[in-house]
């Protein structure tokens, strides 16, 4: 009996967390009519307002915008992230830990305080408008330097010696030699970051205003407060269905690693 409660319990919480996105999906094949209703099932299937969506903004462009800037950040993260993280935790120097804890510190603060001092860089460099403006200021991200350092510190030293005594050089080490042997804190930093990035609007609405160079959540956000939406609700739920999709694909893809990477990676010293 206390299995079943267990798992019944445990149903229920995963219908309360699956149910809105399923209704999202219904609701997107619905007919305006047939929005009031909270079936699972689409009220008078359509797919007008998917058409509606293509046909009002340039949703396949802001699609491959939204690529690229996701995979080119999160290479550079990755990248980025594996240095700090190396040198935190392999190399010894003065003042190593104390730029640790104002790193782990950084990550206490909103991403508002630094968005004004963030703009106006932007507009010093000559970035607004550009890729460079939606790229650069994600490049270093101090969750990565954190995963990574976690994971390089539980890496036998011995490993890195041997590496070393064959010739490696530190980034041949960290690239080739320690990569594969941390494949799951790669992978959660990998989906962290891509999601993240997918799902960031607020910064390329304030720098970017050329149609052609907006991602999909800010062309998806202004679409739905600014009027091309019409006041068509399920026109509104399809582009944001589309634009949760490729996340939920991801997660679905790697989630095994993910979970893994997640119950391992604690804060060891």
């Amino acid at each position: 009996m206390s299995r079943f409660l267990r798992y019944f319990l445990l149903l229920l919480a995963a219908a309360s967390f699956i149910y809105p996105f399923i209704w999202m999906v219904s609701a997107s094949l619905s007919s305006e009519r047939g929005l009031s209703s909270l079936t699972v099932f689409p009220v008078e299937f359509t797919w007008s307002n998917y058409g509606s969506v293509f046909s009002k903004i340039p949703l396949g462009r802001a699609f491959l915008n939204s690529v690229l800037v996701a995979v080119v950040t999160t290479t550079l993260v990755l990248i980025s992230g594996a240095m700090a993280g190396y040198a935190l935790a392999r190399l010894r120097f003065r003042g190593r830990d104390l730029i640790f804890y104002l790193i782990i510190f950084t990550m206490t603060l909103p991403f508002q305080i630094t968005l004004i001092p963030n703009y106006i860089t932007m507009v010093k460099l000559g970035w607004v408008d550009t890729y460079f403006a939606l790229i650069v200021p994600f490049v270093l991200n101090s969750l990565s330097i954190l995963l990574f350092r976690q994971a390089f510190t539980s890496m036998p030293q011995a490993l890195i010696d041997a590496a070393r005594l064959d010739g490696c050089g530190e980034l041949r080490i960290i690239f080739q030699i320690l990569f594969p042997n941390i494949l799951p804190t790669v992978l959660t930093i990998t989906i962290l970051t891509f999601m993240g990035l997918w799902n960031e609007a607020l910064w390329p609405l304030i720098v970017i205003r050329d149609e052609p160079t907006m991602t999909m959540p800010q062309l998806v956000t202004l679409f739905s407060v600014g009027g091309r939406a019409e006041g068509q609700l399920g026109v509104k739920i399809a582009a944001a269905v589309m634009l949760a999709v490729p996340i939920v694909i991801l997660y679905l893809f790697f989630q095994r690693h993910f979970i893994r990477s997640m119950a391992s990676s604690g804060l060891k010293d």
